[in-house]
């Protein structure tokens, strides 16, 4: 783990629990004695998020001075969402670090548990490390390491947001009807966009968002939005 971790932060870790905790999913979390709490990455990844989007928005707020807030907003989002954080986590290979109940397997690395725990190393590293040593960390191995900022600005992943838009523009009538299949451990969505009570395109995700994105997602692809 001492390796692990000084090679992600290229430093020597001082605080090594505190790095033990972030890889802890609460699905392997232990019962602290005397009290109803169970020790997890929970609380790290909590504080993580807070650093990880401060900074991010700060960087931003430099980087584009003449953009509105509401562009700004949106680029944070691309970037600290959970799906590029998952993708992150995983190239940085936060996946074999992970601490979690291998009977659930199968359920889990299908959630934003790599994305938590990188948000929960945040956390540590900035409880280890202080706040310049992880904003540079951020800065450096997090943003420039692996998003090309450009491509971010002209990647419009909103899809939902962009043919809700178009429908609006062609005077037509969108909605989405979702419905869910499987256990309650294992419920997948399916969202049909329909299209003037026609139906247009069907997405499925492990959530009714990522359903409607999907839906929407192939919605564009077919009316060449972009």
């Amino acid at each position: 783990m001492k390796k692990a971790v000084a090679t992600l932060i290229g430093s020597q870790p001082g605080n090594l629990m505190v790095y033990h905790l972030a890889f802890m999913h609460t699905s392997a979390g232990k019962e602290v004695k005397g009290r109803s709490f169970r020790e997890s990455n929970e609380r790290l990844e909590y504080l993580g998020d807070a650093v990880l989007g401060m900074v991010v928005a700060e960087y931003l707020f430099k980087k584009f001075p003449y953009k509105d807030e509401g562009f700004l907003t949106e680029i944070r989002s691309r970037i600290v969402n959970r799906e590029s954080l998952n993708v992150v986590a995983r190239k940085l290979g936060l996946d074999r670090l992970v601490e979690f109940d291998a009977n659930r397997r199968t359920i889990l690395t299908r959630t934003s548990m790599y994305g938590d725990a990188l948000e929960a190393f945040v956390g540590a590293v900035y409880l280890d490390k202080g706040f310049a040593f992880t904003k540079t960390f951020i800065l450096k191995r997090l943003i420039s390491g692996h998003f090309d900022l450009d491509d971010v600005v002209q990647n419009n992943a909103n899809y939902k947001s962009l043919i809700i838009e178009w429908a609006q523009r062609e005077g037509r009538d969108l909605r989405f009807e979702v419905s869910e299949q499987g256990t309650t451990h294992n419920k997948e969505f399916i969202a049909d966009l329909l299209v003037d009570n026609e139906s247009f395109a069907m997405g499925t995700g492990f959530s009714k968002k990522k359903a409607e994105q999907s839906a929407a997602e192939k919605a564009c692809e077919k009316l060449e939005l972009r």
